[in-house]
């Protein structure tokens, strides 16, 4: 049996877009160039962050000549739990934008004012938005406070290509898609989804946290996974909680380590999403002058966390399993001026997490502050402490390491493959850092302008397996 395949990626020079990821029809991928059937927004927020409060617009694009159902999903950051979801329907070419907003409540809710068809309809009114709910963590041990849904992440999931009175329904004209209800019934969509049996990706999109206050616009783009689900189509109806991304199948991942693409097999789908996205290490820099009063937080976010962290042991690649504290996973923090000089961490993360004791990610969706910063507002922030800082190291960059700290079971921050037989390190982990500058009033002739302004900046990372 063929269960191993290696490809030399011979255009490798020509650029990353150029890699082509060759043989990869069937196996989950990140896809460097953005496209995707699966789309992982790394951080939404609606928390304030003085003088402001943050809102985040999120927008997907249907970059193909089909018609696609598509579901959208917001989960909060403790536990990855599910606050809202609904089925969207794109027309070719389609874009679709939509705002998530502070409620009046303590809570957060989304609205749109685009045109493309969703089932059940969303609010319209950012003063009344569609509100996200508690039901799935209500009885978990973060607690039951719809603070829980101000911050988290986005999934959107590709169904699949509509055919039939679906496609026409959800089609514009003129601008306008007639969304006709005979086209949208949930019998008449699952006919006409699973009738086009080809999902064919082309998704891409992008998240802008705004604080018009503070005037800071952090924008990033969605993580695309290509070849998610090459078998089917994937449809559910509205106000069933699927497709999640332990439905990938074939339950192979494709991953690019050096000059070769090479296919390997799991025994479950979210396994294999789980690889694809597989780091031992995450670097990026930090900003800290004083003189401009820069602030610097990353987000590391844990897509596929829930699937192994519920019960009373949490399973590979996965430490702990998820208590009032989070699902700690222990980490080794080194950071470095910009003159290569090395600087201790004198304290690790403050506060310290109860159930490791040392430098530790927690939660489904991190936040992890430089000095204190927390430019994002989070409540799901860790604060990486250090002197040093305020001195002559406030600017540099840092490496997570995801292996070297770790204790407890020998699993834990692996996952193996059974063909080949190979063991990923690390844990899958995206996201992003987020720097703020605050130059305070300046003077442009006879005005006086406000100068505060951020900056997103992509993780960098490595891949050991062996």
């Amino acid at each position: 049996m063929n269960t191993f395949k290696k490809t030399t990626l011979y255009t490798a020079l020509t650029g990353i877009g150029a890699l082509g990821m060759a043989g990869t029809a069937n196996a989950v991928h990140v896809n460097p160039d953005g496209l995707g059937q699966a789309l992982i927004y790394p951080y939404y927020t609606v928390q304030a962050a003085a003088p402001g409060t943050f809102a985040s617009l999120l927008t997907v694009v249907n970059s193909t000549a089909s018609a696609k159902a598509v579901k959208v999903r917001f989960l909060e950051g403790k536990n990855s739990r599910e606050v809202l979801d609904f089925n969207l329907y794109l027309s070719p070419r389609d874009v679709w934008a939509a705002g998530i907003v502070r409620s009046s409540g303590d809570g957060a809710g989304v609205f749109t004012n685009d045109k493309s068809c969703t089932t059940p309809a969303v609010s319209t009114d950012a003063t009344n938005p569609t509100l996200f709910v508690n039901y799935q963590y209500a009885s978990d041990a973060g607690g039951a406070g719809l603070d829980r849904t101000r911050e988290g992440y986005v999934e959107i999931i590709e169904m699949g290509n509509v055919v039939g009175a679906t496609a026409t329904a959800v089609t514009h004209v003129s601008g306008v898609p007639p969304c006709t209800a005979s086209g949208l019934t949930d019998s008449v969509a699952f006919a006409n989804t699973v009738a086009d049996t080809n999902p064919n990706g082309g998704l891409f999109g992008s998240m802008t946290l705004i604080n018009v206050l503070s005037g800071e616009d952090i924008a990033t783009n969605a993580v695309a996974l290509a070849a998610w689900n090459t078998t089917s189509a994937n449809w559910v109806a509205p106000g069933l909680p699927g497709p999640t991304l332990e439905l990938a199948n074939p339950t192979q991942a494709e991953i690019f380590n050096g000059f070769t693409a090479t296919t390997y097999q799991f025994l479950t789908g979210i396994d294999a999403v789980s690889a694809a996205l597989m780091h031992d290490t995450v670097m990026n820099e930090y900003v800290l002058d004083t003189a401009t009063k820069s602030g610097t937080d990353w987000v590391l976010t844990m897509p596929t966390k829930r699937f192994y962290v519920t019960g009373t042991t949490a399973s590979p690649p996965f430490q702990r399993p998820f208590v009032a504290s989070g699902a700690c996973d222990d980490i080794l923090v080194t950071t470095w001026d910009r003159e290569e000089r090395p600087v201790t961490v004198v304290s690790g993360f403050s506060p310290p997490p109860p159930q490791g004791g040392g430098t530790a990610l927690c939660y489904e969706a991190n936040v992890v502050t430089f000095k204190g910063s927390n430019v994002l507002g989070a409540a799901n922030a860790v604060g990486l402490v250090d002197a040093n800082f305020a001195t002559g190291a406030q600017n540099g960059w840092a490496l997570f390491d995801l292996t070297s700290a770790v204790s407890g079971p020998v699993t834990a921050h692996r996952l193996t493959s059974f063909a080949p037989v190979a063991t990923f390190f690390g844990l899958p982990v995206i996201g992003f850092a987020a720097e703020t500058y605050n130059n305070g009033t300046l003077t442009a002739g006879a005005l006086n302008v406000r100068s505060i302004y951020a900056g997103t900046f992509p993780h960098k990372a490595t891949t050991r397996i062996q």
